[in-house]
Parts: C-alpha cells; structure tokens; sequence
C-alpha cells in the first residue's frame, strides 16, 4: 500500500491493537476511538482486496458467506460517507488476491479461483477518471494467492505467498515500463497472510503464518538500496498472527486483527 493509505482499511474483528512505533521503540498506547460509517453495501466477503487513491477507498473481489467468488467492486467516499458501485473486476472471479495503488491508479492481481482452486498470476489497472480497467503484465513470479504487497518510489512491490509452497521472493513493478524485476527476497521466512505498510518511503512487513505457525516478527524493506532489514517484534502481550489489517497514520502504524490459529 502507499502512504495514502491512510485514509482506509476495512478490518472486522472483536479485538483491535494499536501500537505507535519509531524506529528503535515500540510502546503499546491505548488511543483514538471508532465511530461508525456507511455500512459496504456489497454482500458480506472474506479475502477482499482494497487500496486508497487519493481521498477515496476502493474494495472488491473476495468469497461471499457460500464460497461463491466474487468480482464486484465499489468506491467509498469518505466526505459523504457513502459506497458507489463502479465497473466489475474483469477478470475470473477471486478471493485471497493483492492490491496496490501507484499515483493515481490502481492495480489488482493474483489470487485463487475458489470454483477450481486454479492460481492467479494476471494483473489489471483500474483507472478512475475514466472507471475502466486494462490488462497490464502478468506478475514475474508464480501464481500464487495470500501475497502482500506495498508501493513506494513510483513502484510497486509484491512478496511472499502460497504457489502450491509457501514464498518469500520480492518483486517490483514498474507502472511505466509495464514490467516486474525480482528484488531481494524477503528477509524472514516464507509465509502467507503477511501485512504491509509504508512510512516515510521505507516499507515494512510482517506477522503471517509459516507452516501453520503464526508469526510476530518485522522486517523494513529499503527499495532504493534493495536491503531488508530486520526490526523489533510485535510486543509480547500481542498474539502472533496471521490475516491480519492494518493501516498507518502519519509516523505510527496501526495492526490488528487477523487469526490466531
């Protein structure tokens, strides 16, 4: 995701914990509060995708309550706390896809067909000036559900995930060549479920699952010098976990939810 993330992440759960972080420390503070917002007016879903391009939030895709994936996909407007439907998804239908935004687009890809169990490795770019989407190229590595993914520097990266195995390869995409470039492989274990996000153009990620063990470490991601770097755990009062959501405010970092298998 990039910094404009910080506008939306829709997240259900029955526990929310909110950490701020700097580079060195990391206190757990109890602060803010939710107010409730305009209800999603698509069918209940699991494993969606969403993304922020500019003072708008975009979800679609996912599994509804009877496994029948899904392709729909809506816009939320924050200043009149309301949900538009825009141009459907156009591709297969998919649940466990990933997402990204660069600049003033969009891009959805990968995932699983929950009708066959077929992998995805296609990407699309949605534009909403014009509310189409584009076949752009296929992802560089397999095809593979459960990824992550983060922007930053006018690129786009895409880590980890299952193919059959569980991944820890990185890869970049740039919008304007249209072309992916493997990077440094991610600097913690292969894993799905992982969470991303961006400050101050260094990314991070962490949490996910390995071998059906949940994980609580973080790893920072410099892509101008293509170096991970290995950051302080999740705090110990904090399960391990996987699935989980999370956004960011200004220089703290917001995590929480997901499961605890």
């Amino acid at each position: 995701m990039t910094n404009n993330s910080t506008l939306f992440m829709l997240c259900i759960s029955v526990s929310l914990l909110f950490q701020a972080c700097t580079d060195k420390t990391i206190t757990v503070q109890k602060k803010g509060f939710w107010t409730p917002e305009s209800e999603f007016e698509g069918v209940s879903r699991n494993a969606a995708i969403s993304f922020t391009i500019g003072n708008s939030a975009y979800l679609g895709t996912g599994v509804d309550v009877s496994g029948r994936p899904l392709s729909d996909f809506w816009e939320y407007t924050p200043s009149i706390n309301a949900w538009t439907q825009r141009a459907n998804f156009p591709a297969k239908a998919r649940s466990e896809a990933v997402a990204f935004s660069v600049d003033t687009k969009g891009y959805v890809g990968m995932g699983k067909d929950n009708s066959t169990g077929n992998l995805f490795r296609d990407f699309y770019m949605y534009y909403p000036l014009t509310n189409a989407w584009k076949r752009v190229a296929d992802f560089g590595g397999s095809a593979r559900r459960s990824a992550v993914a983060f922007s930053t520097g006018g690129k786009a990266f895409v880590s980890t995930g299952f193919d059959g195995s569980e991944q820890r390869d990185l890869w970049a995409y740039d919008p304007v060549a249209d072309s992916w470039t493997r990077k440094a492989d991610f600097g913690g274990s292969a894993r799905i479920g992982a969470v991303a996000f961006v400050i101050n153009n260094l990314a991070y990620v962490g949490t996910g699952s390995t071998q059906a063990i949940n994980q609580n470490d973080f790893w920072q991601y410099d892509s101008a010098k293509d170096v991970w770097l290995k950051r302080r755990k999740l705090a110990d009062i904090s399960l391990p976990r996987a699935y989980g959501g999370r956004f960011c405010h200004q220089q703290h970092w917001l995590s929480g939810n997901g499961y605890n298998w």
